[in-house]
């Protein structure tokens, strides 16, 4: 009947074949739903809309514009290649759009949506397109997309942390590891002995890293410092960054993974000289 794919998981940033998906929905005369409610912002990217090719075959589009177009919270919308097909929503009621205000072409949004009384969200979209245009919106979302590789590429020479994969979009999933340890084995043996612990350094688990990254995180947005997201992947606890703001720096980025990993080492009584070892 349907095929959902998704421009943008919420984890990973990950964009679907849309293309081939696109075909094969063709081929067999199914619906195409494409959830967009983070990836939406490649519409307006300059330098990575082709992320996107294929979403024109659509026949509805979810996207959230209090993502990646930088809106407060709510702006979102359900966008339908053939408007006809928002019949199945209406309903007529004499108090409330009585069928002689359609004769009558009065707007009225309840022939649209399932939801009735509602806030002018759209008027924050709007203003922001006639201020900034669609390219200055584009220019911002390629800058936070920019950012996110430049995060990636400092979490990868950190031999604190693991991180999973290259970002998709913004979003950077990584976990803070002791340093000179192998964070898929049973028990590992961090270098350095902890401190005050005299004699060789006790095994850590991975059971012991899923704690510590998950201390780290309630630390770190208990001190007010910063606010990290939180996951799993293949059962195992890992951070998350959603970069979202054009103002983050790297300095900022690399000042919180300090945090995180002073966080982390206490949780495991390392001390402060592995949390900085490098």
């Amino acid at each position: 009947m349907a095929v959902v794919a998704t421009a943008g998981t919420t984890d990973f940033g990950s964009i679907d074949p849309l293309p081939a998906i696109a075909a094969l929905c063709a081929r067999h005369r199914a619906w195409l739903h494409v959830d967009a409610a983070y990836g939406c912002g490649l519409l307006v990217s300059r330098t990575r809309r082709h992320l996107l090719d294929g979403i024109e075959h659509a026949d509805s589009v979810t996207v959230d514009f209090h993502k990646s177009f930088f809106q407060p919270v709510s702006s979102s919308a359900v966008v339908v290649r053939d408007a006809a097909v928002l019949r199945h929503s209406t309903h007529h009621s004499d108090y409330l759009n009585p069928r002689r205000a359609v004769a009558e072409r009065i707007p009225n949004q309840v022939d649209k949506s399932l939801q009735t009384t509602r806030r002018f969200d759209a008027l924050k979209l709007w203003m922001t397109l006639r201020v900034m245009g669609a390219d200055g919106v584009g220019e911002l979302f390629d800058e936070v997309l920019d950012l996110a590789g430049q995060a990636w590429l400092l979490l990868d020479a950190d031999p604190r942390f693991e991180v999973v994969t290259r970002p998709a979009l913004s979003t950077l999933v990584f976990r803070w590891i002791p340093p000179g340890t192998d964070a898929a084995a049973p028990a590992v043996t961090p270098d350095v002995t902890p401190a005050g612990v005299p004699g060789a350094a006790p095994a850590v688990t991975p059971a012991d890293i899923d704690r510590a990254n998950l201390h780290a995180r309630k630390a770190l947005a208990a001190s007010g410092e910063a606010v990290v997201a939180g996951t799993t992947v293949h059962g195992r606890h890992y951070l998350k960054f959603t970069l979202l703001n054009p103002l983050t720096t790297t300095d900022d980025i690399a000042a919180v993974l300090d945090l995180l990993a002073g966080h982390a080492a206490r949780c495991l009584n390392l001390g402060e000289t592995l949390a900085h070892a490098s």
